[in-house]
């Protein structure tokens, strides 16, 4: 009996933690639901321009690496494939449909930290991308670094060049790794 009413103390406290995480992750969701769906890939994407296993950590609104985006498809944490097309970059992650992250107003950066996910400098593959009409930062891990780098180099080349100035770099996604060292 004297064990029985902390027990069930800690049992009423875990209820109510989980109760609030269910309720929290709703209204994020709710959130997300104002900022639209991202593009569903088309069945033909076209050529398959460079490909890359991924681990796609989160997509946070731009400059906000601390807020995750809930939309279909890219709510949570999940292992994948991301290949570059003409078109854009398409996501195919596990338990989801592959979605389209659009070439036009495209920009690809590094980063070392994305919500609770910490790795070596430039470690995160951070795509830069408008999802309605909010800014979005996509961050994804390649378990292997050289198909990273090449899988970066072939995103950046697909960035349509009327979105730079002539004779300038590309605008590039806040860089978390340099700013860190700052």
């Amino acid at each position: 009996m004297e064990r029985l009413l902390p027990a069930l103390l800690l049992v009423v406290v875990v209820v109510l933690a989980a109760l609030g995480m269910a309720l929290s992750w709703r209204a994020r969701r709710r959130r997300g639901a104002a900022l639209g769906t991202p593009a569903p890939a088309p069945a033909d994407a076209g050529e398959v321009l460079a490909a890359a296993e991924v681990l796609y950590v989160a997509t946070t609104l731009a400059g906000e690496p601390l807020q995750r985006v809930a939309v279909p498809g890219l709510g949570f944490r999940a292992r994948g494939s991301a290949t570059v097309h003409p078109l854009g970059i398409v996501l195919d992650l596990d338990g989801g449909s592959p979605v389209l992250l659009p070439a036009e107003g495209l920009e690809v950066g590094r980063a070392t930290w994305a919500i609770d996910r910490v790795v070596e400098p430039g470690g995160l593959l951070l795509l830069a991308w408008t999802l309605g009409e909010t800014r979005v930062e996509t961050a994804l891990r390649t378990p292997d670094p050289a198909a990273g780098r090449t899988f970066e180099a072939v995103a950046r080349s697909i960035i349509p060049s009327s979105a730079t100035v002539p004779g300038e770099e590309p605008e590039q996604p806040r860089d978390r790794a340099e700013s860190e060292t700052s």
